[in-house]
């Protein structure tokens, strides 16, 4: 069960432009970009795409909190890079290489987009 919002949000993050640039990356078409794309967000762990749940000023122990910036995000991403890579070659058929160098343009771009996310939520939490 993927979270189809957020598949969403992050094709629309992405735009043609980057979706053709994914493509050519991965070896496939536009389309094939964008199953990459629902395959990689249905692969993250579950800590880092669960709405941010802890109370204002508690910190985490190995958790992500509520906040993804800086050094934590390039963190988030080392972790998690090489089981996507192969959850979601296992998912598309596409290489694992070609999977992993794509990545590294994609899991930055789907991160972001979690801590906006995060960041609405916990707006509207506080109001």
């Amino acid at each position: 069960m993927g979270d189809e919002a957020l598949k969403k949000d992050v094709l629309d993050e992405l735009g043609d432009d980057r979706i053709e640039e994914l493509a050519r990356e991965l070896g496939t078409d536009a389309e094939g970009a964008r199953r990459a794309v629902e395959a990689t967000v249905d692969s993250l762990p579950e800590e880092l795409t669960a709405p941010a749940r802890a109370p204002a000023g508690a910190t985490g122990s190995g958790g992500l909190g509520g906040g993804l910036g800086g050094g934590l995000m390039s963190g988030v991403i080392g972790r998690i890079t090489a089981p996507v890579a192969e959850a979601v070659a296992r998912r598309t058929g596409l290489p694992a290489a070609s999977v992993a160098r794509a990545l590294e343009l994609l899991l930055p771009v789907v991160v972001s987009t979690i801590a906006r996310r995060r960041k609405r939520q916990s707006a509207s939490d506080g109001s």
